[in-house]
């Protein structure tokens, strides 16, 4: 069954048009006939009705009327059964929603049938093809059903899908609503408190004349910066404002900020960066910050060096520092480093984070343009 199901639907169509047309030319072509011209002309009227059932997906109503025209052949031919093929077509008909359609073409096929078998010479009575079309009635109910029954089945197999997909989405929607609160309450006030306070050291500084010392305007910096990305991030997440652009042309800042930090950092960019992906620029920013944010807490008064190169295949991130881990340090891996490898690797790259020979910490992220362009 599942080496059937792999089969695509068209190739299953067409398999069992042949297959239908076969088994209607056999009792045509093993009953004897005088009527070498009305032979012919059912014989390529149950053909044409049974290979028509290939196109069933794309046309069924179009095939329905010529599966009811090769009944006409079994009439010519004197062969008292109802194709499968007009059951087929009916049964498709009626699954997609073509009700009236096989009603009216049903009602007009009986009609012909008892004209052409009361103008035959050789054919059944009008009083036997009556009889017939009762027994045959019967089989196109029962097809007609089937199908409905299937229509109905996927309309409520799709409506429950719709209705789940709507739940999950306010469900998520619920979820953004309830960490935007979460957040705001948690860290918006601490962040604006630091910002304020360091604000105020900053300006009673200046006013007595002191230099300011440069940790405290790197606090004012970063604090008035989370502050923006805080907000921009409860917009995101309440779904009243787009994501914020973070990209290449940020990454000045980012270092800028880094060096006020008392580290020595360099930013190298190569290649072509301006028809990059918004997604995947942002994803090259948040890597150079994790791992910039990771050099000043950890390696110590050091140096660092951001490179960016971008190719026609990928586009490179590595960020490199001299500062006190060693290959022999065994760390575990944080939550920042989890996030930027589960970052990249939803972009269809990867990220190597660890320890350098020669002493220090390498974070290099590989991921490539072309799937997302």
């Amino acid at each position: 069954m599942l080496g059937v199901s792999r089969v695509p639907p068209a190739v299953r169509d067409w398999i069992l048009a042949v297959c239908v047309t076969g088994l209607l030319l056999v009792p045509g072509l093993s009953t004897p006939q005088d009527q070498t011209g009305l032979v012919y002309t059912g014989l390529a009227l149950l053909g044409a009705s049974g290979l028509a059932l290939g196109l069933r997906r794309r046309m069924p109503v179009v095939v329905l009327i010529i599966t009811a025209v090769g009944l006409l052949g079994c009439a010519l031919l004197n062969i008292g059964l109802i194709p499968p093929a007009y059951l087929i077509g009916v049964y498709t008909a009626t699954r997609m929603g073509h009700r009236v359609a096989t009603v009216v073409v049903s009602v007009l096929l009986f009609a012909a049938l008892l004209v052409v078998c009361a103008v035959l010479p050789d054919g059944p009575s009008v009083k036997e093809a009556l009889s017939e079309a009762v027994v045959d009635t019967g089989w196109l109910i029962a097809a007609a059903v089937a199908g409905e029954a299937v229509r109905q089945a996927e309309q409520r197999a799709d409506e429950a899908e719709r209705t789940r997909e709507e739940i999950t989405r306010r469900k998520v929607g619920e979820e953004r609503l309830r960490i935007a609160r979460e957040l705001h309450d948690s860290l918006t006030h601490q962040i604006s408190i630091i910002k304020v306070q360091a604000g105020v050291a900053v300006h009673l500084a200046r006013k007595r004349g002191e230099e300011v010392p440069p940790a405290l305007l790197a606090i004012e910096e970063a604090s008035r910066e989370a502050a923006r990305e805080l907000r921009a991030t409860l917009g995101v997440l309440r779904g009243d404002e787009e994501v914020p652009r973070y990209g290449l042309d940020q990454l000045t800042e980012l270092v800028e900020r880094a060096r006020s930090t008392g580290v020595d950092v360099t930013l190298r960019i190569e290649g072509a960066t301006a028809d990059l992906p918004a997604a995947l620029e942002r994803a090259a920013y948040r890597v150079v910050q994790e791992a910039l944010t990771n050099v000043v807490r950890h390696a110590g008064p050091t140096t660092a060096s951001v490179q960016v190169s971008v190719d026609q295949e990928a586009l490179t991130v590595r960020v490199d520092d001299d500062g006190r881990a060693t290959p022999a340090a065994q760390t575990a891996p944080g939550v920042g480093l989890i996030g930027m490898r589960e970052r990249v690797a939803a972009l269809g790259g990867r990220l190597y984070a660890g320890p350098r020979e020669q002493g220090g910490f390498t974070v290099q992220a590989w991921i490539p343009v072309e799937r997302m362009t």
